[in-house]
């Protein structure tokens, strides 16, 4: 398999080249990053309408690639607006250029080259740093001293340099934007940075310099170091005061935390200590010996940062719309659409990786005679009881949720719609998902007294509208979310089960006692057995995989369904609101029916059906990634998992 190019532990067994070698790959990867991020910026710069975006945002779409005319491909040039045509782009950046200050293509530009620059840099630094200046093993595991400088240097500063920029750069460049300034008579960024009067014109605390900062007078300071919450009515994203203050209190945050680890000096923390202190009443050694695992195994680091960042990806995602970040994105969308889309992939990614790499770890690295009655060695030996716990959950979660489904197609059917299970019929009203909205909408009033509003507004407030268009409105839950909500419980508890039973069995099972020498992945091992077909961690992992994908496809379902129906859409003057379909969703996606003919059939049949239109590359590429889904599959069903 290609794979095993990658697979440093078979090309050599010292931990010092295997650490060398990711380390000078992690600056192959930045190196990739920036180049990647420099094309946006050069796409932006040379084949973009960001000015024309810039200057009308509400009614001009954004658009950075025309398509060359060749063998009728320019259909798919749609016209975005102000007379350009192109093909909409649902990434984000113009509203996060708007938002960073950009208001120039040659600035794009300049930012595209600083790129071009980086990645060399990296290139450069990936060959130095292996073949020239390789770091030695200790290095690698002093977890101290990484702590210590990630937390303030790469979070504390970079915190710091950002809010630094909001202040100076884009805080006072999107003042002048908000209120109608055109983008072409705004100063240069520079000039905001050299020239305390302009600056003192916009946020008049500046006019008093350092002053209220040395005599503790921090308040002053408050112009542009804001707590408002909610939404900037003008753009519909977060204030950027907002943004600006809590970035500048994340890097005091930070900095602090960076000097929390004991290294040349005797004060501070030692993470050894620490895990080794840690014992509960009924958790034996506790943590005794994790330091070890994990200042010895790369793949138990890994796993444990995979799964955290797979969470926080989820995270974002469902922040980007309840908190939307940026000017105008929240109007745009097929970019809100995309980017929650692409963080929950990315975070279900990140999840399984963090399992195929916890059962890499338990084959190759795992030292059953150093882990005593530790934390790991008592969840391994009861490994029986929760995974068998985990299957009823998932048992009951199926049949249950997949049960009022069915209850309600049957009804439906029989035309006995008060025998329902919806907010007309039996109702299953989601009290507490309801109270945490409301907590959250009524607490900062008694937490934060001095801010304006709710932090989201989709816990309760007001309808934050652009133009005519919602940006973002309370989000009403009824017996439909219920419904899917324990869909979504049963398709992630299934992955669960999956994943961590081929943690849990790597090394050894009931059937293969000797798991741990035939390793990762490996093929079946005859009938002799009673069925050894698809039970190595490795087949654990791409089953796993195949439930995230299950979860994810629900979630992103549920996601753009319920905002066409509850959220997005149009007010008019006088407050009605009309919402892209109907507010279907509540009576819709409470039967099986309900989901295949209101929303699969109704959003993709445009897709399906657009030979010969504007629309026909994307049925094309609809075809395409059905054909590599099936043929994938057909490997996988073919019972070797090869």
């Amino acid at each position: 398999l290609h794979a095993d190019a990658h697979d440093f532990d078979s090309q050599t067994n010292s931990l010092e080249e295997v650490s060398r070698k990711i380390f000078s790959a992690h600056f192959g990867q930045l190196s990739i990053i920036f180049l990647w991020i420099s094309g946006m910026h050069f796409h932006g710069a040379y084949f973009s309408n960001y000015l024309a975006w810039l200057n009308n945002p509400i009614s001009i779409k954004p658009s950075a690639q025309v398509v060359w005319p060749i063998v009728g491909q320019e259909i798919l040039n749609g016209d975005v607006g102000g007379n350009f045509q192109g093909v909409q782009i649902t990434s984000g950046f113009f509203q996060l250029w708007r938002a960073e200050g950009i208001t120039s293509e040659i600035e794009l530009y300049w930012t595209a080259i600083g790129g071009l620059i980086m990645s060399g840099l990296m290139l450069f630094g990936g060959w130095f740093h292996y073949h020239k200046a390789a770091p030695k093993l200790e290095w690698f595991q002093n977890a101290e001293s990484m702590l210590n400088h990630h937390l303030s240097g790469l979070l504390g500063l970079g915190c710091l340099s950002w809010s630094g920029h909001q202040i100076h750069v884009a805080l006072p460049i999107n003042k002048l934007l908000d209120a109608g300034v055109a983008s072409q008579e705004i100063p240069l960024p520079y000039e905001f940075l050299i020239n305390r009067e302009l600056i003192g014109q916009l946020y008049p605390s500046f006019k008093k310099g350092l002053v209220p900062f040395f005599s503790f007078q921090w308040g002053e300071y408050s112009d542009f170091l804001t707590f408002k919450g909610g939404l900037n009515p003008v753009t519909g994203g977060l204030w950027l005061s907002d943004t600006a203050h809590h970035h500048l209190a994340l890097a005091v945050l930070f900095i602090v935390a960076g000097h929390m680890y004991r290294t040349n000096w005797g004060i501070g923390h030692s993470m050894k200590e620490i895990l080794e202190a840690h014992k509960g009443p009924f958790t034996g050694a506790g943590h005794t010996g994790l330091y070890e695992i994990l200042t010895t195994s790369w793949h138990a680091q890994l796993a444990i940062n995979l799964a955290m960042m797979g969470s926080l990806s989820i995270i974002v995602a469902h922040h980007m719309y309840a908190m939307p970040p940026y000017p105008y994105i929240a109007t745009d969308y097929a970019t809100q659409l995309s980017l929650f889309t692409h963080h929950m992939w990315i975070g279900g990614f990140c999840i399984v990786g963090g399992a195929a790499h916890g059962a890499i770890f338990m084959v190759r690295d795992y030292n059953p005679a150093k882990n005593y009655n530790n934390l790991l060695d008592r969840v391994v030996r009861h490994r029986d009881s929760i995974i068998s716990h985990l299957n009823w959950v998932c048992i009951f979660l199926g049949f249950h949720s997949f049960g009022l489904y069915i209850h309600n197609d049957t009804m439906r059917a029989l035309g006995r719609a008060p025998d329902m299970f919806s907010d007309t019929g039996i109702p299953l009203k989601p009290i507490f998902a309801q109270a945490i909205q409301n907590l959250h909408l009524l607490a900062p009033g008694s937490t934060a007294p001095n801010a304006l509003t709710t932090a989201s507004y989709v816990f309760g407030g007001d309808i934050v509208s652009i133009g005519s268009k919602i940006a973002i409105m309370p989000i009403k839950l009824s017996t439909a979310d219920f419904m899917v909500h324990h869909i979504h419980a049963f398709t992630i508890h299934v992955t669960v089960l999956i994943l961590l039973k081929g943690v849990l069995y790597a090394r050894s099972s009931k059937l293969i006692p000797d798991k741990a020498n035939l390793g990762f992945r490996f093929p079946c091992d005859g009938p002799g057995r009673g069925g050894t077909c698809q039970v190595s961690a490795w087949d654990h992992i791409f089953l796993g995989l195949f439930w995230m994908y299950n979860s994810i496809s629900v979630v992103i379902f549920h996601f753009s369904w319920k905002m066409q129906s509850d959220v997005w859409g149009s007010i008019t003057p006088t407050g009605t609101v009309s919402h892209i379909t109907g507010g279907n969703f509540a009576q819709s996606a409470i039967t099986i029916n309900g989901w295949l003919r209101d929303f699969l059939w109704a959003q993709a049949s445009q897709v399906i059906q657009s030979y010969g239109s504007a629309l026909s590359a994307y049925g094309l590429i609809f075809l395409g990634a059905h054909f590599i889904w099936a043929f994938s599959l057909m490997f996988l069903f073919s019972g070797r998992g090869y």
